[in-house]
């Protein structure tokens, strides 16, 4: 079994390798027109929103706990 794992990884290495190598064309263009700003601006706020909802929803639970 380890040796199909590690002839699977041989074969499929320079695939991966090719990938890292390609230049993200939809990145350059949000760089281009200054609209990387508002990406990121709209992904921290999504985070922050997902972080808020998991610290909320912990204290509920441990909130829970404490009454059984």
């Amino acid at each position: 079994m380890r040796k199909k794992i590690n002839l699977l990884a041989v074969f499929l290495l320079p695939f991966f390798l090719q990938a890292q190598n390609a230049k993200p064309e939809m990145a350059e263009f949000f760089r281009s027109n200054g609209k990387i700003y508002v990406v990121v601006a709209i992904m921290s706020i999504i985070f922050l929103g997902v972080v808020f909802y998991l610290v909320h929803l912990d204290r509920k639970v441990n909130k829970l706990k404490k009454s059984l």
